[in-house]
């Protein structure tokens, strides 16, 4: 596949806003996991969560325009304004030839949470008129757009935990068909509201101490929130206006499971990583960091190092594996362009950030990944993985400039 320059990073995650507070917390193991309470929750067994802090939150607002916009596309628009930034864009670089494809899982959550309460508390009152717009999945990516006047394509891929990845790898697919030069991509989730954070404790994947992916006695994920945004661009486009590449996005592959709604399957884990590699069209060996999934429940990290494993082969001893979920939380539909990013100046700096909270090798799994402490590595590749409830998997690849 033709490679797609990335020239743009922005990030609202826990650990504070912009890429650098993401980084510098994913790279020193400063996790940003607090205490959480929720009132209307009665029986709260989960107390601990990525939430994002509410000074950020009010910086943001203030920056916002919440009559017409949830948090979930405040956070997203405070990404993609860093991304541009960071990417040297002015206002005639947009236009038709510039696209959007920004996903979320829920969509506006605090808008859904807040209009129900009130509506429960006094049926005969009036909900916020802007409620509908405000709670739709594609709010983020329509304001995105609206801002930066990209008028090319506007998508909003809803996959769960997918989502954010396969966001970017159709943007980048996009670019690939010449149907735009550059692309704003990545994901929102703002959803850690008293509803939705029952309904997922509800579920029992949720661990009541700490999330330890890949480790013995590991009990389960931890929730974030957040937004990422990646600016993607043609390399002609980028180079003709003397852009910077960051690094290449080189393979995307998405696969389905088709087998069940929750429980991963290793073959369809398998094929996805597959199918990134192979695009990419450079052998296993060259990648030396793997951003995993890792979300910390018992069979997800089984499946996925399983489909390491049989992908990678001899080259899987070599590869370097966390999961830097314990720092900024499972972000859901933002979650995949949190750690794309994270896996993109990782490869820059050389460093695999560490997989914290790991007790030791479980037995089942037999690996141990970059434990607790960070890792320096030398390779030109690497990638970042993201499997969702519903079986959906995507991958990507990225190399440093001009090594694809």
């Amino acid at each position: 596949m033709k490679p797609v320059a990335i020239t743009g990073l922005g990030a609202v995650t826990a650990c504070g806003i912009g890429v650098d507070r993401l980084w510098t917390a994913a790279r020193d193991g400063i996790s940003a996991v607090r205490d959480v309470t929720f009132p209307r929750i009665r029986r709260q067994q989960v107390k601990r969560a990525a939430r994002l802090a509410e000074d950020d939150l009010a910086a943001i607002t203030a920056a916002g325009n919440p009559r017409f916009q949830d948090r979930t596309t405040m956070v997203a628009l405070a990404a993609t304004r860093e991304a541009i930034a960071r990417a040297g864009l002015g206002a005639g670089d947009f236009g038709e030839r510039c696209g959007v494809v920004v996903g979320s899982g829920f969509g506006g959550a605090e808008t859904i949470e807040r209009n129900y309460v009130r509506f429960i508390e006094d049926p005969d009152g009036r909900s916020d008129p802007m409620a509908i717009p405000k709670i739709m999945t594609s709010s983020a990516a329509s304001w995105i757009a609206m801002e930066f006047k990209a008028t090319g394509p506007t998508l909003c891929i809803s996959t769960a935990c997918s989502s954010a990845t396969q966001s970017i790898g159709v943007a980048a697919d996009l670019i690939r068909a010449g149907l735009v030069d550059r692309c704003l991509a990545g994901g929102s989730e703002v959803l850690l509201v008293d509803g939705v954070f029952s309904s997922w404790e509800s579920l029992h994947v949720m661990t009541t101490t700490q999330c330890r992916p890949f480790s013995k006695d590991r009990t389960g994920m931890v929730l974030g929130e957040g937004a990422g945004i990646v600016v993607l661009e043609s390399v002609e486009a980028a180079r003709a206006r003397g852009a910077e590449i960051l690094a290449e996005l080189v393979g995307y592959g998405s696969t389905a499971d088709a087998a069940d709604l929750l429980r991963p399957d290793p073959a369809g884990a398998t094929a996805c990583i597959r199918r990134a590699i192979d695009g990419a069209g450079i052998d296993p060996a060259r990648i030396g960091y793997c951003n995993a999934h890792g979300t910390g429940t018992i069979a997800n990290d089984i499946t996925e190092t399983q489909a390491l494993r049989t992908v990678f082969g001899e080259a899987f001893d070599g590869l370097l594996v966390s999961s830097t979920k314990p720092i900024h939380g499972h972000a859901l539909g933002a979650g995949g362009a949190l750690e794309f990013i994270v896996t993109v100046v990782a490869l820059r700096a050389q460093i695999a950030p560490p997989t914290i909270g790991f007790l030791g090798v479980d037995p089942k799994i037999g690996f141990e990944p970059v434990p607790n402490v960070a890792r320096p590595f030398s390779a030109d590749a690497a990638m970042s993985n993201s499997f969702a409830f519903g079986g959906i998997n995507a991958s990507l690849v990225v190399t440093l400039p001009g090594r694809g």
